[in-house]
């Protein structure tokens, strides 16, 4: 799939793995942004200790690439236990996840990502294990089957999702924080563009810094993705030093423009522009002519290019704004309204 060569994908890649975890913070100090969310876990953190309790169950949602899970470590950390790492895909059946919470110990934090694709079998396994710290095992089959519940020591669930409401209501409720994380400033990510390059040993100005959190589309992982990059360059062509130009000449070189849209968000806007007029477009057929997927374009190419208004969805299809054509140096076509409230072309 294209978006695997993308250096601006917000997705987790595996190159990004032992380099993420040597710049991921390690305590609530250290974590830059989210302050609403720093204050409300300090505070039941705090609580928790005090009265020596696990923390409740914990749901964090939002856009990837946003530190849901380098939060959840620090959680761990913080709470002075350990953390278990896991995935909804990765837990097929139900005896997966009775595995994995009977190895826990009192007070561990068990972390799964993407949990709204856990199966249905394995949520009913989890519900009680939430609420009551208990384990339903089923021995046997046919009329001698019996039911056994097996204690769990209490721990504490972080649950991440990209995708809040394709969780189960049941599942949801039994949460008792729920957190969203929003995307971060350019001023914001310029603070973790500054640490992140004292990590990376290399030096760099605030003016070089806000330029490259400018083009991180909000968000750190992109953001330390581009620092690296832009090391690179700097230490070949710019002096060991990421300044103004510098870094401006090597987020071009990557061809990330000023708002963070690189190569292929351009290529989707210029083919909707130039083939089919600015839209109304199909997705299916705009995928067919871009040569993408229509569940990648739905779901990495178009909801930045949403947030940003270049793109509208209307019940007959996607639709250019005119703020694309400003951006990628063309005229507009003029706008009326037509009956089905979308807006439409105008010959001019």
């Amino acid at each position: 799939m294209q978006d695997e060569e993308r250096l601006i994908t917000s997705g987790f890649r595996a190159e990004d793995d032992d380099q993420e975890r040597s710049l991921r913070p390690h305590s609530l100090a250290e974590y830059f942004g989210q302050a609403k969310i720093k204050d409300s876990l300090s505070v039941y953190m705090q609580a928790a200790l005090a009265r020596q309790e696990p923390l409740d169950h914990i749901l964090l949602y939002g856009p990837p690439g946003l530190g849901k899970t380098t939060l959840a470590g620090i959680i761990a950390s913080e709470m002075g236990h350990n953390i278990r790492v896991t995935s909804g895909p990765a837990i097929e059946r139900p005896g997966d996840l009775a595995s994995i919470l009977t190895n826990l110990a009192t007070g561990d934090v068990l972390f799964i990502d993407e949990i709204h694709r856990l199966s249905h079998s394995v949520e009913e396994v989890l519900y009680p294990a939430m609420e009551d710290y208990a384990l339903d095992i089923m021995i046997g089959k046919g009329p001698s089957a019996r039911s056994i519940r097996l204690d769990l020591p209490k721990f504490t669930l972080i649950g991440a999702t990209t995708r809040a409401g394709m969780l189960t209501s049941p599942l949801r409720d039994r949460f008792g924080i729920s957190f969203r994380l929003e995307l971060y400033t350019p001023e914001e990510l310029s603070v973790i563009v500054l640490r992140s390059a004292k990590i990376l040993k290399i030096d760099c100005d605030r003016e070089g810094a806000l330029e490259i959190a400018s083009r991180s589309r909000g968000t750190p992982r992109i953001a330390n993705r581009l620092i690296r990059r832009t090391r690179d360059y700097a230490e070949v062509k710019g002096g060991g030093k990421i300044d103004l130009q510098v870094a401006q000449d090597a987020l071009n070189m990557l061809e990330v423009d000023e708002l963070g849209l690189d190569r292929t968000d351009r290529a989707m806007l210029n083919t909707m522009i130039e083939k089919f007029g600015g839209g109304p477009v199909g997705l299916d057929t705009l995928a067919a002519s871009t040569g993408e997927d229509a569940s990648t374009i739905e779901d990495v190419y178009e909801p930045y290019l949403l947030q940003l208004g270049f793109l509208i969805r209307t019940p007959r299809g996607r639709m250019a704004t005119p703020q694309a054509y400003y951006h990628l140096g063309k005229k507009p076509p003029a706008q009326k309204i037509d009956p089905s409230g979308a807006q439409t072309k105008m010959d001019i």
